[in-house]
Order: C-alpha cells, then sequence, then structure tokens
C-alpha cells in the first residue's frame, strides 16, 4: 500500500541508502546493474540527484518564485524574474522544476544520472542540454544509454522525459524505474495533491498554482 505521504516525499520509509543518495528499495538491484553493464564498457555511472523530499522540492519552487535561483524559457535562455507576472513565473518554473509533491523524485524510483569517468574530480555536474548532447562531455554515455534503451537492455529504466512533450522541458538525462514509478504514478490524483498544497501557506505563488491547478496538472504532472 502507497501512502499519500510518500506520493508526495513526505515518507522515506520504502527507501534505501545507496552511498550518498537515497532509492526506492525496488529498485536498488536494476540500478545496480545498469551501473555494473555501464562500467564494462567503460562508463561509471554515477547518481546527480536520487530522491528528493517535499521539502527539498518546495525550497527550490520558493527561490525560484523569489528569484534566488535563475529561471529560464524553453532554450535554456534565462528570464528576469521581476519581469514576469504570477502566471508567467508558475509557468516558467514548472518548465524545468516540478511542483512539490508532484516530483517524480519524490517516489525514489527517478534518478538524474551522469559519467563520473568523463569528468574530473572537481567538475560542477549542470544536468545541462549542451553536456549531455551528442558531442557534450556526457555524449557518449547517452548515445550508449540510448542503445540499452531501444534494445530493452535498460534494466527497467527509461527516459519519462524524452521529448517536449505537453511542457515539461525533455531531460535526457534522467531515468525512472518503470515498474515502481508507474505504481507510484497511478496513486498521484489531482485531488490529493491540491489538498496537499492548500494546506502549505508558506509556498510561494500558491494562490496562482491552485487557480491553474487542473491546466497544470494535466500539463506538467500526468503527461
Amino acid at each position: 500500500m502507497i501512502s499519500t505521504a510518500q506520493v508526495v516525499g513526505k515518507d522515506k520509509s520504502a527507501l534505501q541508502a545507496v552511498g550518498t543518495h537515497w532509492l526506492h528499495s525496488e529498485t536498488v538491484s536494476d540500478w545496480q546493474a545498469l551501473q555494473a553493464a555501464a562500467k564494462k564498457d567503460g562508463f561509471e555511472l554515477a547518481i546527480a540527484s536520487g530522491y528528493r523530499s517535499f521539502d527539498r522540492q518546495m525550497l527550490i519552487w520558493n527561490e525560484k518564485a523569489e528569484g534566488k535561483r535563475p529561471l529560464f524559457d524553453s532554450n535554456g535562455k534565462s528570464l528576469d524574474v521581476h519581469q514576469l507576472s504570477d502566471t508567467e513565473k508558475v509557468f516558467a518554473i514548472l518548465k524545468w522544476s516540478a511542483l512539490p509533491g508532484g516530483s517524480r523524485h519524490h517516489w525514489g524510483t527517478d534518478i538524474d544520472i551522469y559519467d563520473l569517468a568523463a569528468v574530473p574530480d572537481d567538475y560542477a555536474v549542470q544536468l545541462s542540454d549542451e553536456e549531455v548532447s551528442d558531442t557534450g562531455v556526457f555524449g557518449a554515455l547517452h548515445q550508449w544509454l540510448d542503445n540499452c534503451i531501444d534494445c530493452d537492455r535498460a534494466f527497467s529504466f527509461y527516459r519519462p522525459y524524452q521529448t517536449l512533450g505537453q511542457g515539461v522541458a525533455p531531460e535526457r538525462w534522467h531515468l525512472s524505474h518503470a515498474a515502481v514509478s508507474q505504481r507510484y504514478s497511478q496513486c498521484l490524483s489531482a485531488d490529493m495533491l491540491y489538498q496537499v498544497l492548500e494546506q502549505e501557506p508558506t509556498m510561494q505563488l500558491r494562490d496562482t498554482v491552485l487557480a491553474h491547478f487542473d491546466k497544470i496538472f494535466a500539463q506538467y504532472i500526468s503527461c
């Protein structure tokens, strides 16, 4: 039984520590198998971001709404938060960051990955389109992953944000464990998330989010 708290990132009891990150316990063996396969071909598959709690996602959301973190358009061009209406801010944030409670990272099933062997120890991973392009520093890893996924050899992982889709920008670095994430996705309803956010008075732009909630859920969460 998956609880509301687990779905929205307020309960990590189903998770297991993997190094400095947390993954859903049912995904760990598949992740390790994918790592081992990558290593055989010269890649050191590492996690840049795994489980992210509701509170952490809320911090990211609020800092973007307040202009403490940068906002970008669909092409990665920086936006001036002070020149945007509240509605424009909400949809600009959603292009690259999930709504608190609506992030796949809350489940421990989704990870942002990179090739540790491709960069020096002091390299700061950006998780940018440039890094993961075919000519980018992690391009070779992602071409290898393309072949794994195309041949159904990706050890149960796939890319949920492969194309632009309805709203979320493509994220070649984002992998999701298909079987476990599907169970969580089926438990995340619009009514559940609306009620959770309605009770979060510290959330920046909350009233704007709730006013546009049906569109947001359809375009950025259930897609």
